[in-house]
């Protein structure tokens, strides 16, 4: 999993280190052309010094699909499940974007990656979970996508693909890969798992969440408490079979958002739900691969460094594996890793398992010179940050690996997206 730093071998620290200063490197330069620049400072408003003070803004890569992006977000209220997290929450809710082709974006503003209260919180937040990013000097809320908010859908039917987060994280730190995918013609519709992760702003509040943003109850790696991971994986595997079931609403024409607002132009024509896969990172690659074991509308797979099994409860000896594990899986399924994550050998296990299966679909990919975070937005965000002065090399290659981010991001993107062509074609 990822609780911000990665599903065993993540380090969930309480306390990130301050703001560090280092020079910028050349070596950079071609990763800023593809990130389009290094990013920007802006301003800070208010405040007797506010003109001398300008907070770095972080840039996505931009897609490089033929298709101009929609996007909106869905607040999803599950009445069958109380929270996991917390037993006050009689009903279990989520948040989820949608990505998809625009017919046309004119008219419809470009939005941001993060609401502006979840991005308060993810700038004390992250740095508690990633050590080595800047702890203030960051504007986050400024960071923007290339997808056009509630922009009308084309009309054409599209298959669908769900992704879910590494532990601890929003599903907005998944941004530039889910943006990618779409560009290219997919439907993709990324999950928050609340009180997993990191930070979650509803549109709403309720008498048992009065506040809109709702944090992370994890204070540690759960790959350390064999329970916590059980019920984390169990949630999200019911978080993802309940958003489907709500992405057929939203196909059949109806709103599934509990809060009433309506959907873009088109949108419910353009799900072909008939044509589903899912892609992770971390404990949602975890939950990708299982997921694919047990949903057959599920037709393909990506796990993104997600282990595949349960922690031990005995220090030294290995933990059981995940159904998908011990069993295969007769559709296929893409397993990536990088050589810099430190929990890699305890993967290779349940990995191994799993390949080892003589009828599986599954086949193993690595991408080297890189860590765990470079399958998030991370990739583009670190080099950027060290090149600003705000974060050392050190901790930038230990997050995502030294990779120049002009190699690393295509590199999970071109795998990422020729499974998906290969299997589940945007046609």
């Amino acid at each position: 999993m990822s609780v911000r730093n990665g599903a065993g071998g993540g380090d969930a620290r309480q306390a990130g280190p301050g703001r560090r200063t280092v020079a910028a490197t050349a070596a950079l330069g071609a990763a800023l052309l593809l990130t389009g620049g290094c990013g920007t400072a802006r301003t800070r408003p208010g405040g007797r010094h506010a003109g001398h003070r300008r907070d770095f803004v972080p840039r996505l890569p931009a897609p490089t699909g033929p298709h101009r992006l929609g996007v909106t977000t869905l607040y999803l209220v599950d009445p069958s499940r109380h929270d996991p997290w917390d037993h006050r929450l009689t009903r279990r809710e989520l948040m989820i974007t949608v990505r998809y082709p625009a017919r046309t974006v004119a008219g419809h503003p470009v939005a941001p990656q993060m609401t502006p209260g979840a991005a308060q919180v993810f700038a004390g937040l992250d740095p508690r979970f990633h050590p080595g990013l800047p702890t203030s000097g960051v504007d986050w809320a400024a960071t923007r996508t290339h997808a056009h908010t509630d922009a009308p859908a084309q009309p054409v039917r599209r298959p669908v693909l769900l992704h879910t987060p590494g532990g601890g994280d929003p599903r907005t730190l998944g941004t530039g890969l889910a943006e990618e995918l779409a560009s290219q013609g997919w439907v993709v519709v990324s999950i928050d798992h609340p009180g997993d992760a990191g930070e979650v702003e509803f549109p709403v509040t309720t008498p048992q969440r009065p506040a809109p943003v709702r944090t992370t109850v994890f204070r540690g790696d759960p790959r350390t408490d064999p329970d916590l991971f059980r019920t984390m994986i169990d949630t999200r595997l019911a978080d993802t079979r309940f958003v489907r079931t709500q992405l057929a609403v939203l196909a059949a024409g109806r709103k599934p958002d509990a809060a009433g607002r309506p959907l873009p132009d088109g949108l419910a024509h353009a799900l072909d739900l008939r044509r589903t896969g899912i892609y992770g990172h971390s404990a949602g690659g975890t939950t990708a691969a299982q997921a694919l074991h047990d949903d057959r509308c599920l037709r393909a797979a990506v796990n993104l460094e997600g282990h595949l099994d349960h922690p031990s409860r005995r220090p030294g000896q290995a933990g059981p594996l995940f159904p998908v594990a011990r069993h295969g899986v007769d559709r296929p399924l893409l397993l990536v890793g990088t050589d810099g994550f430190p929990g890699r050998k305890e993967l290779a296990r349940s990995w191994s398992a799993l390949l080892a299966h003589p009828h599986g679909r599954a086949r193993r990919r690595q991408i080297r010179h890189t860590a765990h975070a470079v399958f998030t937005d991370h990739a583009a965000f670190a080099p950027q940050l060290q090149t600003a002065g705000l974060m050392t090399a050190r901790d930038r290659n230990a997050l995502v690996g030294a990779l120049d981010p002009a190699r690393s991001i295509p590199a999970v993107r071109d795998l990422v997206r020729t499974f998906f062509a290969r299997h589940l074609p945007p046609r």
